[in-house]
């Protein structure tokens, strides 16, 4: 088991006594567990279920002008292109990979976790997720792109190519533009991953139909068959 002594501040909201599923969401760039904290009630797979809402750390972070803010790794612009820090997400990796050890610890094995994200948390919610062994339930990642995508197939245990994965995104999105979530869902596909892929007219954001699919999707995933 990985050490948990560390772990980061979270929010956690039980929907009922007891869970047996649990899902970890991680927020965006400059916001924090808070961010998606009302949604909680919308997203609510039946049963009881510990959603896990952890702050990532605060960083400074190159493409905001060096601006201290709650981030999973720092972003820099390279060749025009937003490029993460690499050795960041291997530390949000850790950190996030100790979240899900506390779950098990507490009861809840790997295959009743969902792990989720938005923008940067997408990010982390794809790379740590896909590296877990045991697998996850599932993977939730909304407009977001895959870091270090290049080793993925070096890096990924067996197991992982049948985690299913939830990907969306928003046409008009000028932060992160469909481009590169549908390049990194097609590198997915292209790797034998079950990936289910919509997209929505919205910029950078979330919208009601994408927050009823995703509760679709998750309560699916986590169903007391499945258990």
């Amino acid at each position: 088991m990985r050490d948990v002594s560390d772990l980061l501040e979270s929010i956690e909201i039980e929907t009922a006594p007891s869970p047996t599923a649990a899902v970890i969401w991680l927020h965006g760039l400059g916001a924090d567990g808070h961010d998606f904290e009302p949604l909680v009630p919308e997203l609510s797979p039946p049963g009881a279920v510990r959603f896990v809402l952890p702050h990532a750390p605060m960083r400074p972070v190159t493409v905001n002008a060096g601006h201290v803010m709650r981030a999973w790794y720092d972003v820099v612009i390279r060749d025009g292109m937003r490029v993460e820090d690499r050795e960041g997400v291997r530390v949000s990796q850790r950190q996030i990979e100790a979240l899900i050890a506390r779950e098990t610890a507490r009861g809840i094995p790997a295959n009743r976790i969902v792990l989720a994200g938005f923008s940067q948390g997408g990010a982390m919610a794809l790379h740590t997720g896909l590296r877990q062994s045991p697998p996850v339930a599932g993977i939730v990642a909304l407009s977001c792109s895959l870091p270090s995508s290049d080793v993925l197939a070096t890096e990924a245990p067996p197991g992982s190519r049948a985690v299913p994965i939830f990907m969306a995104h928003g046409t008009g999105d000028d932060l992160i533009p469909i481009e590169r979530g549908t390049r990194a869902r097609d590198l997915l596909l292209g790797l034998g991953y079950r990936v289910t892929w919509h997209q929505y007219r919205m910029p950078h954001s979330v919208c009601d139909e994408e927050v009823g699919d995703v509760a679709a999707w998750m309560a699916e995933r986590l169903s007391s068959e499945r258990g």
